[in-house]
């Protein structure tokens, strides 16, 4: 066995062997060693694996519009944020808690509204402010109350997280910056294009 050191702190070990048979009738070739893992191969093989959305496909990593800090160290991700041609505003991103144990939503979320908080914890609460315009918009609700949000959080494991969605009605073409606002989180600037 050769062993030789390279500077930078890596090592590289090169195994010469030879085996010699002889008189013991073994017609197979020796096995040769395999070779140890690469610096990158190493590193891949101990990173732990990211959650992949409902559909299967990896996650892209687009750099989010905002990140919104709350309790226990839950992170709202906003990935996107678009108008239609209906008058409404489309929020999308991943609730996350990057901590290293379970974390129980906080009911706050989905605001103190009867009608929403009947419909179980969501993200009901949220709002965008416009400074300029002097208006607040609150999450859409349907006929029955239910707000036009992910519903059915409850808690989040050590490192998960999961998609989110609220819909909004679209502010003025000429808003292009609102205060994204949700209980127990703290409030954030929030682009719009």
């Amino acid at each position: 066995m050769n062993v030789s050191y390279v500077r930078g702190g890596f090592i590289a070990l090169a195994v010469t062997a030879s085996l010699t048979v002889a008189g013991c009738g073994a017609d197979a070739e020796p096995k040769a060693s395999p070779k140890p893992p690469t610096a990158t191969q190493s590193s891949q093989q101990s990173a732990p694996s990211q959650e992949e959305p409902a559909t299967g496909t990896p996650t892209e990593a687009a750099e989010p519009l905002l990140v919104a800090k709350g309790r226990k160290g839950v992170e709202l991700a906003i990935e996107s944020a678009e108008r239609d041609a209906g008058g409404f505003l489309t929020i999308k991103g991943r609730l996350s808690n990057p901590s290293g144990s379970s974390v129980v939503l906080p009911g706050e979320m989905r605001g103190n509204e009867t009608e929403v908080v009947k419909h179980g914890l969501s993200l009901g609460g949220a709002s965008l402010i416009d400074p300029v315009g002097k208006k607040r918009y609150y999450v859409l609700r349907d006929t029955d109350g239910r707000p036009l949000t992910t519903t059915g959080l409850d808690s989040l494991g050590p490192g998960k997280s999961t998609a989110v969605f609220m819909q909004f009605p679209a502010p003025p073409a000429s808003t292009t910056e609102v205060s994204f606002q949700l209980p127990t989180f703290e409030p954030a600037t929030l682009k719009l294009s």
